[in-house]
């Protein structure tokens, strides 16, 4: 029982999160999985567990945050289109060619461009609105498909989602808005996510009693974070994700340095 309040305690947290800054979670979810447990003298659990935990949090979370950020009339549809059709197809070619290329090395390269986006949303973005208007959204379907596809291999290769770090290649690359940069990605990363999700469900790798709390818990704080990120100022919101996506970075790098 008190393992199972604390995964409900962490998918409230995690939920959160993913509505407030359009992440799918599984960067902050993951390492709070394996290493809070311990601290309240629970059994821990293992990384196949928490993997399979781990999709269903960020499942739960983009499909309750892109739906809230859907009905603020920040996700764009065509930008969901190319993007997320890129990073899946990406993702795939990525994670079945991981063999072939060293880990270690791969691993460097995700965790510097991991920095990289966490020093571009510390600078401020020219003519960043506050209520952007998604049905006059212009883009570049190249720099899009690119950047999606871009962050789909590199990270397929490591496995690592990569969603943390789509956002201020979007902003900063692809010229979109913040506020549709956060609600498109939650819709791009559903669709890998769901892929995922379908592999671990179908192959035994999800304890569903345990994956009960987040089943709960998550849908609501995602729509919660949602509707708060609509009241946030686009500043506060980027410098959040650049603690967030730095944290991120650190822990690869710790990956990278310990194994």
């Amino acid at each position: 029982m008190e393992l199972l309040l604390l995964i409900a305690a962490l998918g409230v947290l995690t939920g959160f999160l993913s509505g407030l800054l359009g992440i799918g979670g599984g960067i902050i979810m993951a390492p709070l999985l394996l290493y809070t447990p311990q601290l309240f003298h629970l059994e821990p659990l293992t990384m196949r567990v928490v993997a399979g935990l781990t999709i269903v949090q960020g499942l739960a979370a983009c499909i309750s945050g892109a739906l809230t950020h859907h009905k603020f009339q920040f996700v764009s549809r065509r930008l969901v289109l190319y993007m997320g059709t890129s990073i899946f197809v990406a993702a795939l070619i990525g994670g079945a060619g991981a063999k072939l290329v060293s880990n270690d090395l791969l691993l460097v390269v995700f965790g510097g461009l991991a920095l990289s986006a966490a020093a571009l949303m510390l600078v401020p973005m020219k003519h960043d609105s506050e209520r952007p208007d998604v049905e006059r959204l212009e883009f570049s379907r190249w720099r899009a498909v690119g950047t999606a596809s871009g962050v789909g291999l590199l990270g397929g290769l490591v496995g690592q989602g990569g969603s943390f770090i789509l956002i201020p290649l979007m902003t900063s690359f692809v010229h979109i808005s913040t506020r549709i940069a956060i609600g498109s990605n939650l819709a791009i990363v559903l669709l890998s996510t769901a892929a995922g999700f379908l592999g671990k469900a179908f192959t035994g790798q999800i304890e569903w009693l345990l994956a009960v709390p987040l089943v709960l818990t998550v849908p609501l704080a995602a729509y919660v974070g949602s509707r708060v990120s609509r009241r946030v100022p686009v500043l506060a919101l980027r410098r959040a994700l650049a603690v967030l996506i730095a944290v991120a970075a650190a822990r690869i790098w710790l990956s990278v340095a310990f194994g």
